[in-house]
């Protein structure tokens, strides 16, 4: 850990903040002298601090162990780059653009890699009225199950989450060109 790294973090975060080295002592139950100290370069946080200044500054503790916050590179958000992340544990669903660091239920989480549609996971698109009836030949058990299906054009995203024993199928207003995806709790994403 280089000290003068984190004490420079330590010192923009908290002026981003608009806080003062007393404020983020009486939070941290420390004196300001401490976090003059810190913000010099002459000391560090004790590991046991590091978990309060985390929720203090809304950073992880990663950023703040290495000193440095590295923006990510402008891509202007294009929606057809979308990159899906799926929690193991709870399910939860995160979606992104560009260069992201997720993490749920303390783990950090890797986009998923699609797959194309295979047979065990047949996708059939009917457009009825102005919508499109999308159906998946797929079982629907508490183990193995769609979680969610998600339409993605070049300027947005409609997910529809699904859950065990309920019907594969949904209805998505017809946009422009865009791609489907589907989730399938046990083989990943697949996209048609």
């Amino acid at each position: 850990m280089d000290c003068s790294k984190v004490g420079k973090l330590i010192l923009h975060l908290r002026k981003e903040k608009n806080m003062t080295q007393k404020e983020v002592a009486d939070k941290l139950n420390i004196s300001d002298k401490t976090i003059s100290k810190w913000e010099r370069g002459l000391g560090y946080p004790d590991i046991s601090l590091l978990s309060k200044l985390s929720n203090i500054f809304d950073i992880n503790i990663e950023k703040i162990l290495i000193g440095d916050l590295q923006p990510n590179e402008v891509d202007g958000g294009n929606m057809k780059r979308i990159k899906f992340y799926v929690c193991p544990n709870c399910g939860n669903i995160t979606t992104c653009t560009g260069q992201a660091e997720i993490s749920c239920c303390g783990r950090r989480l890797k986009p998923e890699i699609h797959k194309l549609v295979d047979d065990n996971h047949k996708i059939t698109v009917e457009e009825i009225e102005n919508d499109y009836y999308v159906t998946i030949d797929h079982e629907m058990t508490k183990e193995h199950y769609i979680s969610f299906v998600a339409y993605v054009t070049y300027d947005r995203v409609l997910i529809v989450k699904l859950y065990p024993e309920q019907n594969p199928s949904v209805r998505f207003p017809r946009l422009s060109k865009g791609k489907l995806y589907i989730f399938c709790n046990q083989d990943g994403l697949i996209m048609k």
